[in-house]
């Protein structure tokens, strides 16, 4: 939503288990509502992420633009609260790329990635544990379409 707990946390797994997985993806975060835009990602969030190696320091929030719905393949988004707001912001051929995260690189339990901000430290854990799982299914899933 406000684009400084769950999905900057996505990104910097995404960014390095990317790369020590040998692939090229561009990957960036963006929120669906204007709360924080250029805002460091929540401390807690900074704090979980690096206690698993991944640095999300260099992450400022922002909103999604109608250009990211040309210039992305796949927007995935953490619940179906943000999917009903992407939904509704995006153009007519813009739909398609839209898809919950979890679900869509196969990860159904939980089927929304939990927002953790108004949680306890285990819940931004939690954040980092899901996300690890969804962007090892998400490799998974890549290569398996570049097999094809």
């Amino acid at each position: 939503m406000g684009n400084i707990c769950r999905s900057p946390v996505v990104e910097a797994v995404a960014r390095k288990r990317f790369a020590a997985a040998g692939l090229d993806v561009e990957v960036d975060s963006a929120g669906t509502e204007d709360y924080h835009i250029g805002e460091l990602p929540d401390w807690r969030s900074l704090a979980s992420a690096v206690a698993h190696g991944y640095d999300a320091s260099a992450h400022r929030a922002r909103q999604v633009e109608s250009a990211d719905f040309a210039r992305f393949d796949k927007l995935l988004v953490m619940d179906s609260t943000n999917l009903r707001a992407l939904t509704r912001m995006a153009p007519g051929e813009g739909h398609d790329r839209i898809a919950m995260f979890l679900p869509w690189v196969g990860v159904d339990d939980p089927h929304d990635l939990p927002d953790p901000y108004y949680g306890q430290a285990q819940d931004f854990e939690r954040v980092v544990s899901l996300a690890e799982q969804g962007i090892d299914a998400l490799i998974a899933k890549l290569r398996a379409l570049a097999k094809t």
